[in-house]
């Protein structure tokens, strides 16, 4: 009888700890994620996801532990030169040039990769076709965020790390979103999204921050606190 040999996790957080401030918002973290796989930060506002998510793209170290790509350690110089070529990172702050047309917003990403031909397509996909040709300043929150989304398409890297990916989307929007991770996954992407909204991601995994700081009380709390004195 033969044992199939394990394959390596593409990520791996080994008894992680994170903090933000001097604060621990995070404590011996033990997660694997293969390819195809999906991990969901939630938490309520200030509980650190971002912190965590910028931990996961090499851009601070874990207080603990360690983040292994392909069984290496991401902080390590050599190391994250080739792991930060695999990532595509959205977040809240993705600026959005408005002197540059919708297209050219997402090409000048494109061509910086030296990659053509996918941005076009990609506004199609998410439903910006027909204003390709408009200048960025004309559009709403929601379409901005359609834009940013289509520069993941057009870019294509494994790992995708999105932070608060669904903010400013309406119903349509979310569901495009839900169907772009659903395909890239598909192709054996990675994504690790966190949010505070609720996002339909089929079997992904979730790792639940805590609130960085005690609920203050309120009146029927001191109220019930009362009838125990």
């Amino acid at each position: 009888m033969f044992l199939k040999k394990a394959l390596t996790p593409r990520l791996l957080l080994n008894d992680v700890s994170c903090m933000r401030n001097a604060q621990q918002i995070l404590r011996h973290v033990n997660v694997s994620i293969h390819d195809g796989g999906a991990l969901v930060l939630t938490g309520t506002n200030g509980s650190g996801k971002s912190t965590f998510l910028r931990m996961l793209a090499g851009f601070s170290k874990p207080s603990a532990g360690q983040v292994l790509w392909n069984g290496h350690d991401i902080t390590e110089s050599g190391v994250f030169q080739q792991y930060k070529l695999q990532l595509n990172w959205l977040s809240l702050k993705d600026a959005i040039n408005e002197r540059l047309t919708v297209l050219e917003n997402v090409k000048w990403h494109e061509l910086l990769e030296g990659k053509e031909g996918k941005s076009l397509p990609a506004l199609q996909l998410m439903g910006l076709g027909r204003l390709a040709k408009e200048k960025s300043r004309m559009l709403s929150m929601g379409q901005r965020k359609r834009v940013q989304l289509a520069r993941l398409l057009a870019i294509d890297r494994p790992i995708w790390l999105l932070d608060e990916p669904s903010v400013a989307l309406d119903d349509d929007g979310v569901k495009l979103l839900e169907y772009i991770i659903a395909e890239h996954r598909k192709k054996g992407g990675i994504v690790i999204v966190a949010t505070h909204l609720p996002i339909n991601i089929e079997d992904a995994m979730n790792l639940k921050l805590p609130p960085r700081f005690p609920r203050k009380m309120t009146f029927v709390d001191m109220l019930d606190r009362s009838e125990l004195m």
